[in-house]
């Protein structure tokens, strides 16, 4: 009998062990989860912004088509809410008409770039030649203070970052992606959106790709309004700290 509660007492010293070393990595995973971290590991380099603080910012990536951008502009104008659009200069060029309703009825005009193009395979000096040729789009179309980017295909890398630092332009990525352009179903949008909180960017498009984002729309209003306030991405990324995320 004495060996056995010897050999009892061991096994626990065991087990406890084991479940103390599970714990505390358990720990040590999720606080690294939840901590923001740089894009890139250097103290000083350029960061996309993924995250705010306050609010929920609603954005759209536009590159093509005008018939779904011209009905999601009108939901949103219906619904009277607060939204950003990332335009390719090549579509802004294309549909002025569109460009100026977005800027009369006071939403955020953020770029897209010029073409539809990979930013990770150019080098920084072209992608500031793309970005550039985006800015004389909405310089001609009289749309001053444009200070948001992203990538036109969403893909980025430090050279997009640093061409966008050197630019005064901020990257802003997303937290949330409806995956939308897949066309899921309205449902799964919602769904995808219903996840969303206060310091969320969401990421849909309204390009003619898309076939269930605008019936999805009116759903996704009245759900991310009762958990916080629909601000643009500007807004967001004024009202309090920023986030961001590194490139895996």
């Amino acid at each position: 009998m004495t060996f056995f509660y010897a050999l009892h007492a061991k096994k626990t010293k065991q087990v406890l062990l084991l479940l103390s070393v599970a714990f505390f990595t358990a720990l040590l995973l999720f606080t690294q989860n939840s901590t923001s971290i740089p894009v890139f590991s250097q103290k000083d380099s350029p960061k996309a912004i993924y995250k705010g603080e306050k609010g929920i910012a609603l954005t759209f990536n536009i590159a093509w088509g005008d018939k779904k951008a011209a009905q999601i502009l009108q939901t949103l104008i219906r619904h009277k809410t607060k939204a950003t659009f990332f335009l390719s200069g090549s579509w802004a060029e294309r549909h002025p008409d569109l460009v100026k309703k977005m800027e009369e009825h006071h939403f955020e005009i953020g770029l897209l770039g010029y073409n539809y193009v990979d930013y990770p395979s150019m080098t920084k000096e072209e992608i500031k030649k793309d970005l550039l040729k985006a800015q004389e789009v909405f310089k001609k179309l009289q749309i001053e203070n444009v200070k948001l980017m992203r990538a036109p295909t969403g893909y980025f890398n430090e050279e997009a970052l640093n061409a966008a630092k050197e630019m005064n332009l901020t990257y802003v990525h997303w937290s949330i992606d409806t995956k939308d352009w897949k066309n899921p179903g309205a449902d799964q949008i919602i769904k995808k959106t219903a996840e969303a909180k206060n310091g969320d960017i969401i990421l849909m498009h309204a390009s003619d790709s898309v076939k269930q984002t605008n019936s999805a729309l009116p759903h996704i209003i009245k759900a991310t309004q009762s958990k916080g306030k629909l601000v643009t991405a500007s807004e967001l990324l004024s009202n309090g700290e920023v986030k961001t995320q590194s490139i895996q």
